[in-house]
């Protein structure tokens, strides 16, 4: 005889753990950071785990290959103005290897990525003196693709997650109007659709991350002015709801990525000063106040993604 599932069960289908990684402490060129923070099945944030690869800010990351990661592409020293097209695999324990060789992708800072189809993942978006809105491919490998022209408005310091069992989608930042809430949906084999207009506030440096086993949600964010922590919905087929009232410091910079299978979590980011404060995402899409800021170094424009 089967068990009986209640209906209203999420679906647990994610990986289990999570990482959040580089970013900037403030102070010039020295604040910027390869340090990790995994994130345990239940939530909790581990103490520094010592760096490797380029130091950097404002990349993006994704997982890739059912069980690992990748972060990859973002600003460096000197004075930021330097743009990366350096990758850092993740493993299915959450070591991070060292830099890849860039061989592929246009270097940008403040693109944003996802998990799509089975295995794979993507890039998108981005800054390198002019707005961008190519896409990179990850394969199950976890090798980069070159460029793919992409549709959309050309945009930075956006935000993406996974929905349905193999979509994704890319929403809200900075486009030729300024502050946008624009999204474009991914298909499960990396194509990027045309433009939809946007609900919810329109921001920039926000944070999103899939729940529920087939939903994703977008939250936080600099609203410009001012920082916000509305969240937005992201249905099982791909729509986006009206805002949400926000819980927990108001931010921007920070990250977010699925732990428990389907379970979020955003963390760190900057308030009225840098913070390593996180908030829990229930199975049901429900935000949680803050957690205790007591381990990892506070730091923004940091970026995050799910393993094992």
């Amino acid at each position: 005889m089967f068990p009986i599932v209640p209906a209203n069960s999420a679906a647990v289908s994610g990986n289990q753990e999570g990482i959040f990684g580089f970013g900037d402490t403030g102070g010039g060129d020295s604040g910027y950071q390869s340090i990790t923070n995994l994130v345990s099945n239940t939530g909790v944030i581990s103490t520094d785990v010592a760096g490797v690869g380029t130091v950097r800010r404002y990349l993006a990351a994704c997982e890739y290959g059912e069980d690992k990661g990748i972060f990859g592409f973002g600003s460096k020293a000197p004075g930021g103005s330097t743009y990366s097209s350096e990758t850092n695999l993740v493993s299915n324990a959450g070591v991070v290897a060292s830099d890849q060789a860039a061989t592929t992708g246009t270097g940008r800072r403040s693109p944003a990525a996802c998990s799509i189809g089975d295995d794979i993942g993507i890039f998108g978006f981005g800054y390198n003196n002019v707005k961008n809105s190519m896409t990179n491919l990850v394969s199950n490998t976890g090798v980069v693709a070159s460029d793919v022209s992409s549709v959309g408005d050309a945009r930075y310091s956006l935000a993406a997650c996974g929905y349905g069992d193999d979509k994704g989608i890319f929403g809200f930042g900075i486009d030729a109007g300024g502050l946008g809430e624009t999204t474009n949906l991914i298909s499960n084999a990396g194509v990027v659709a045309s433009d939809v207009t946007g609900i919810g506030t329109p921001r920039y440096i926000l944070g999103a991350c899939k729940y529920g086993g087939d939903k994703g949600i977008f939250g936080f964010g600099e609203a410009g002015p001012g920082q916000t922590a509305v969240t937005n919905k992201v249905s099982n087929g791909g729509v986006v709801s009206t805002d949400t009232t926000g819980v927990g410091t108001v931010r921007n910079g920070l990250a977010a990525c699925e732990y428990a299978g389907n379970k979020g979590i955003f963390g760190f980011g900057s308030g009225a000063s840098k913070t390593n404060v996180t908030n829990l995402v229930s199975n049901t899409g429900v935000v949680a106040s803050d957690q205790a800021a007591t381990t990892g170094t506070a730091r923004n424009n940091l970026a995050a993604c799910s393993f094992n």
